[in-house]
């Protein structure tokens, strides 16, 4: 099995500190190649993508190569988020994993229906939650080939960045 030799920008929405909190520690501690960047509601997210307020430095915001969106938000939630993502097509291709709280059957056809890659139920304990964020790594980032605009060097640059060193 192939080991990415790049950096994958993950993108989480997520409007609650704790789970964003875990979910980094987790990434850390299943030891994968990403860079995280979290932002608190849909419209954040959507305003990251777009390069828009405070991230209009496209330097410090990289195209994100997966987000994890979170469905219950302030201001945008996240299936409005992903309609707006699916609708675009400079976005569409950036595969969305949905991790939330919500079990309901309704959000989960919603989601697919929507154009959604996974859907993820948060895990109550953390050592599950670090486990499912190894098997997503091990499946979004030694499996799947992501598209190479998603990806960076061994330094977190994206394939048409210059390195300023």
């Amino acid at each position: 099995m192939k080991v990415r030799q790049t950096t994958v920008t993950i993108l989480m929405a997520d409007d609650d500190d704790d789970d964003s909190m875990l979910v980094q520690e987790a990434l850390t501690e299943s030891q994968l190649p990403i860079e995280l960047f979290i932002v608190k509601n849909g419209e954040e997210l959507m305003d990251y993508l777009y390069n828009r307020g405070r991230y209009t430095d496209k330097n410090i915001t990289p195209r994100p190569g997966l987000i994890l969106l979170d469905l219950n938000m302030p201001k945008k939630g996240g299936i409005e988020v992903l309609q707006d993502l699916k609708n675009d097509s400079n976005l569409r291709k950036i595969p969305v994993i949905v991790l939330t709280t919500s079990g309901a059957e309704e959000d989960v056809y919603r989601s697919y229906d929507l154009g959604a890659n996974s859907f993820i139920i948060k895990p109550e304990k953390f050592s599950s939650l670090v486990e499912v964020m190894k098997t997503m790594g091990k499946y979004w980032f030694e499996i799947v080939e992501l598209p190479l605009e998603a990806v960076g060097d061994k330094n977190g640059q994206r394939p048409n960045q210059s390195s300023s060193s």
